[in-house]
């Protein structure tokens, strides 16, 4: 016969069941109190926050257009009018030399164009040496024409060397030859052809810029060139080495360190002389004429090559 449970095991079993329900009922209130904290605020993104307003000045500041003097050849234009007939295509820059040869020979006499025009790769020449005119170094070996002959001269002066006073003499017959071009058709050839010279200067490294405005920033450069008055003191650059230089005539700086910053454009004015140098600042100042009369002619502001 089985013994019936205690009384005492009966009570223990009760206040653990009780302990256990406790402990449960606890926990839950616990949980429910931390889910009911709110949470913190979402920090707002960074987009939010309103850009500052431009200031008064810069707003008042005016937009400087992409091309400055833009340039409309004939063929744009004449595919722009339905009534106009097309002109004839220009042939590729690779292929270009007959053309352009053709063209310059109806801009200089025999003679001239003979002594003077270096015809083949012209129009990268002239786009590659305009460029270099407005930086440190001009390179003979891209120029489009032909150097003056004879070489640079000095004379000794009191305080060392200067440019002697009948070096400009040997620039005469190139000045000569850039007086004797007509500025009005010489411009109108190079609308005519002007695509090439954009695409020559695409190809140069410039595929967002445009060659005409370079050509007028240059021709500007050298009109600004100063105009000295007396001697132009220059220093023969020392070259260290075995080798002796075949050619020292070439390695002459000017010493003054302001004439000595000039662009190579400039320096070649100074170098042709005083004289020279208005000459040919009167035919730089009507070529920039025709040239900003040719681009207010022409609506295309767009840059080719882009």
């Amino acid at each position: 016969m089985k013994k019936k449970p205690s009384r005492l095991l009966i009570a223990l079993i009760v206040v653990a069941v009780g302990a256990g329900a406790l402990y449960l009922w606890t926990q839950s209130r616990r949980v429910d109190t931390v889910q009911e904290v709110p949470a913190p605020p979402p920090i707002p993104p960074l987009s939010s926050t309103a850009p500052a307003p431009p200031e008064a000045a810069d707003a008042a500041k005016p937009v400087e257009p992409l091309v400055k003097f833009p340039l409309t050849p004939p063929e744009v234009a004449a595919t722009a009018a339905p009534a106009a007939v097309p002109a004839q295509a220009l042939p590729t820059l690779a292929d270009s030399d007959p053309l352009v040869s053709k063209e310059l020979q109806g801009l200089f006499q025999r003679k001239d164009f003979v002594t003077w025009v270096i015809p083949a790769s012209f129009v990268r020449h002239v786009v590659a040496t305009v460029d270099n005119l407005g930086r440190a170094q001009a390179p003979k070996a891209v120029w489009p024409v032909h150097p003056a002959p004879g070489k640079f001269t000095t004379v000794t002066t009191a305080t060392g060397e200067a440019i002697a006073a009948d070096n400009g003499a040997r620039y005469s017959a190139f000045v000569s030859f850039v007086e004797a071009v007509d500025s009005r058709k010489a411009v109108a050839v190079y609308v005519r052809l002007y695509p090439l010279f954009q695409q020559a200067y695409v190809d140069l490294g410039f595929p967002k810029r445009y060659f005409n405005d370079r050509l007028v920033a240059v021709i500007d450069q050298l009109l600004a060139t100063p105009k000295p008055t007396g001697e132009l003191s220059v220093s023969l650059l020392e070259v260290k080495g075995p080798i002796p230089s075949l050619r020292p005539w070439v390695r002459y700086e000017f010493t003054d360190p302001e004439l000595r910053a000039l662009s190579s454009g400039q320096k070649i004015m100074l170098r042709m002389g005083s004289q020279h140098q208005r000459r040919l600042d009167v035919k730089l100042a009507e070529l920039r004429k025709e040239l900003v009369a040719a681009s207010q002619r022409g609506p295309g502001r767009d840059v080719p090559g882009n």
